[in-house]
């Protein structure tokens, strides 16, 4: 299935770099908490790529610094070779929370980005509908957000933010609350969305499992203050199938990131 979405923004393919980034932030008594320190990675046009370490580890902080929400302490980030440091709207971000807004319909929530970008309502209601439809949420299109179910918020959530139409998407443990089956259902759901509309996503994520899963490249990430300890390539074929999670491969990549979770370091 693919499905084409006009929007205002180009939709081509786009890198993130990030360059030797580094947090610190300092309390009113001058204390000093290094949240991040010399992160540098990129993600490559149309990749999947997952985050993946333990609490407090500064991917919430790396995230928001490359959403501009957060000014870094040093360390650059670009998109497509420009540089992005400070600037919001360069990227769609979507956090755990989904963040709907409860007097707005289905519709009118997925439609935020666009009439936000200038699209008129009905232009942007003839843009999303037809991604309403095909992505499983034609039923619900006039629905409030305490309607649906936490995967229809989600679903409703991610449609949002791809059609705020930038070619990066941050998804920071977008699945973090659902129940194991619905999980599932959702991994499945965005590796549809993804293979249609071939965006550059960095998701970030907790579950191991979920990250071989869904991803081409893993980063891993030290306790605070948080440094990039390693990429793992995930060389799985795709479409990836349920199954997978049996295989050797899949096996050795889990007990190889379990054990630099362990140690914190390569």
């Amino acid at each position: 299935m693919t499905i084409t979405a006009p929007a205002p923004h180009s939709t081509q393919q786009s890198d993130l770099t990030v360059t030797n980034l580094t947090r610190i932030f300092t309390a009113p008594d001058g204390t000093e908490t290094r949240a991040l320190v010399d992160a540098s990675f990129t993600a490559k046009p149309g990749e999947f790529l997952s985050i993946i370490g333990p609490s407090g580890c500064g991917k919430s902080t790396l995230f928001n610094a490359v959403a501009g929400l957060d000014q870094p302490t040093s360390g650059d980030i670009s998109i497509n070779g420009s540089p992005i440091v400070g600037q919001q709207g360069h990227v769609g971000y979507l956090l755990q929370k989904d963040l709907l807004l409860p007097w707005r319909s289905v519709l009118g929530n997925v439609t935020i980005g666009l009439e936000v970008s200038g699209v008129s309502k009905k232009r942007a209601n003839e843009i999303a509908l037809p991604m309403l439809q095909a992505y499983g949420l034609g039923e619900f299109v006039n629905h409030r957000p305490d309607q649906l179910s936490g995967g229809m918020r989600q679903r409703a959530a991610l449609l949002r933010t791809i059609l705020f139409n930038r070619d990066v998407i941050l998804l920071d443990e977008p699945f973090g609350k659902l129940d194991a089956q619905t999980r599932a259902t959702m991994q499945e759901w965005l590796l549809d969305l993804w293979d249609d509309f071939q965006k550059t996503v960095v998701f970030v994520t907790h579950d191991i499992d979920e990250a071989i899963y869904l991803s081409d490249r893993i980063i891993v990430m030290s306790p605070r203050p948080g440094r990039i300890i390693a990429e793992l390539p995930v060389d799985l074929d795709r479409p990836r199938k349920p199954a997978v999670v049996t295989s050797a491969r899949f096996i050795d990549l889990k007990t190889e990131i379990l054990d630099l979770l362990a140690t914190g370091q390569n």
